[in-house]
């Protein structure tokens, strides 16, 4: 049985129903390299500096915000992590936060990065 594509006319017709159940893909992030570095661009919007952060481990960057507005009983979470597929040179990592978008540079370690061989196959 295939899900409906639209929203039913009937008792549903006020309310804001997804017409499909999964999205796929996320625009809320920017992942791109140049001049040697990874850089990537999250938008995270409304949350202060302080609730945010940020954390490298062994190929993989972690990315959380949380922000709780017990006035108005609000509570906004994010969290994402991210693997990269190169070596980065952890000691030169850093982030900016500028008009709600948290923008992290990966310079590359040239030194350290990833070297391939062709595999034989044997028949």
């Amino acid at each position: 049985m295939a899900l409906p594509r639209t929203t039913p006319s009937s008792w549903m017709s006020g309310i804001d129903f997804p017409t499909r159940l999964f999205e796929t893909g996320s625009d809320d992030f920017e992942l791109y390299e140049e001049d040697d570095e990874f850089v990537l661009a999250v938008e995270l919007p409304g949350f202060d500096p302080e609730e945010i952060t940020a954390s490298w481990d062994d190929g993989m960057l972690n990315v959380a915000a949380r922000r709780e507005d017990d006035a108005r009983g609000e509570r906004r979470t994010y969290h994402r992590r991210f693997r990269f597929p190169k070596e980065v040179d952890d000691d030169a990592i850093y982030a900016e936060y500028v008009n709600g978008v948290l923008e992290v540079h990966l310079p590359i370690d040239t030194n350290g990065m990833v070297t391939g061989r062709e595999i034989p196959i044997e028949a």
